[in-house]
């Protein structure tokens, strides 16, 4: 499988010449299966990009596998081109607040917050509610698991062919430092939430996200082959998350890579 990254950054999206080496926009990773199914995870504003590329020639279905509701996750949606196109997407997600998923979607994808009224979206929409499970789509076998993050969230591990890519961007280590093992544990790529710095994260301790020695300790006890540091804070500019990539090598003891807008890997 392919996993091309449209969107890593996490909170709010942040154009402007500090974050250009990386992305402003906020998480949304495509997947191509070896079979050419195509599979998006997450709905940030880098799902708007893709759709754009998408548009001369759309699929005829997708799937998306959306990790929970915050605005950076969900904010690209409703500017997805596939979505006003004779088109079938596929939306699997958690059941949040006790809401069910397409009601949690369609409140989002109306006014006042959205122009156009859900039921007037051309697409067809359909809902698979999932938690802590694996499944099918097509070659491509998924499994999702809850994380630590406020209201709930899912990771998930996707696997085809004997190589994984393992995709949590969203998870407080500091409060559960077992949260995602299971996910992760022996990937090929993993891409993790690193969002804070050692000195920044006591003022943030609840908010859902990791600092930079949680995910280094994360990584030595997951051994993935790859590992990236996912959604990255919108006030980090270019030099400082590669000072927090250099932190998180010294404290895992081996290679770790920035997420980067625009990057392709074959896993």
């Amino acid at each position: 499988m392919k996993a091309a990254i449209w969107g890593c950054r996490g909170t709010v999206p942040a154009p402007g010449p500090a974050t250009v080496r990386y992305g402003g926009n906020t998480s949304c990773v495509a997947v191509e299966t070896a079979k050419g199914r195509l599979v998006v995870l997450d709905c940030g504003s880098g799902m708007r990009p893709l759709g754009n590329a998408l548009a001369a020639d759309p699929p005829a279905e997708l799937d998306i596998l959306l990790t929970h509701m915050h605005l950076d996750h969900v904010a690209g949606l409703g500017f997805f081109a596939p979505l006003f196109m004779d088109t079938t997407i596929r939306i699997w997600g958690p059941r949040l607040e006790g809401e069910p998923l397409s009601a949690n979607i369609a409140t989002y994808l109306s006014p006042p917050l959205f122009p156009v009224r859900f039921e007037d979206i051309p697409a067809n929409v359909e809902f698979v509610e999932v938690r802590d499970e694996s499944w099918k789509i097509g070659g491509l076998s998924v499994t999702a698991a809850p994380v630590q993050h406020p209201g709930g969230a899912l990771g998930y591990r996707l696997e085809e062919e004997g190589r994984t890519l393992a995709f949590i961007p969203d998870n407080e280590l500091g409060l559960d430092p077992d949260a995602g093992v299971e996910l992760a544990t022996g990937a090929d790529v993993l891409m993790h939430d690193a969002q804070y710095t050692d000195a920044e994260y006591p003022s943030k301790v609840g908010w859902g996200h990791s600092s930079v020695p949680d995910f280094a300790a994360f990584v030595r006890r997951t051994e993935p082959a790859r590992a990236f540091m996912f959604h990255h804070d919108p006030a980090h500019d270019a030099e400082t998350l590669e000072a927090m990539r250099d932190d998180a090598a010294e404290l895992a003891g081996r290679e770790i890579e920035l997420a980067a807008e625009g990057l392709t890997l074959t896993i």
